[in-house]
């Protein structure tokens, strides 16, 4: 259990994307909290490394006038687990996401499937960069999406660098600040259980949807509104 400190009302909201995709996926998020008056920053990071994705959201913590909710899915949690120590948060929403403790990495939390889990359809590295079989891309990623979304992520893919994927977090933001958790338990990309693992670990108030590991895209409704309780400072 994280020793957390006291949650704060926020009104600005920072999403953070994973690997494979980029900000744009979040527009449905942002808009619903935008229609509530939050003041609302999409992160564009080029996941290169972990270091280099950690300062990119760092600036635009920078540039928020007060405290915040930091959001971040599927590799964006191990992003916000380090950027989350900046000084403007005041909360993390993880969204089927990574939460690594310190030492830990991407690389280290899938090393080691639940035995039947659902194995995501990694390409070999080339040249340092990872990509997703486009023919099972909608499966594993996006099976809660339409077709044509679904195909549209799946040919706009962002190469994912190896470097973050081995980026080792040094001081996990959740063991100080009130952390959150929605599980996607239809996710055939980071298995639930281990979701749910991780949030346990983190002493997160957890949520649990049925949801694709893209549930930010076809629910933004849900997790705006999962994303509101964090603001607000509640647990429930």
């Amino acid at each position: 259990m994280s020793t957390t400190q006291e949650a704060t009302t926020a009104r600005n909201v920072v999403l953070v994307h994973g690997g494979f995709v980029d900000g744009s996926g979040w527009r449905g998020v942002y808009d619903a909290l935008r229609a509530d008056g939050y003041h609302v920053s999409v992160v564009q990071n080029p996941t290169l490394s972990l270091e280099g994705d950690v300062a990119t959201t760092k600036r635009v913590l920078d540039a928020q006038d007060g405290p915040t909710v930091l959001v971040g899915h599927s590799y964006g949690g191990a992003v916000i687990s380090e950027a989350g120590n900046h000084e403007n948060v005041s909360a993390l929403v993880y969204i089927a996401a990574f939460a690594p403790d310190k030492g830990e990495s991407v690389n280290t939390l899938i090393a080691d499937p639940p035995p039947g889990a659902p194995v995501p359809p990694i390409l070999p590295p080339v040249d340092g960069f990872l990509f997703l079989d486009r023919e099972k891309f909608a499966a594993s990623f996006a099976g809660d999406l339409p077709a044509d979304d679904a195909q549209f992520l799946a040919d706009s893919q962002v190469p994912w660098g190896v470097d973050a994927l081995a980026g080792a977090v040094t001081e996990p933001a959740w063991q100080t600040r009130p952390s959150y958790y929605l599980v996607a338990t239809d996710d055939h990309m980071i298995p639930p259980p281990a979701q749910r693992l991780m949030a346990e670990r983190a002493g997160a108030t957890v949520t649990e949807t049925g949801g694709s590991h893209a549930v930010y895209v076809s629910k933004p409704a849900e997790v705006a509104a999962f994303i509101r309780t964090a603001a607000s400072g509640t647990t429930a």
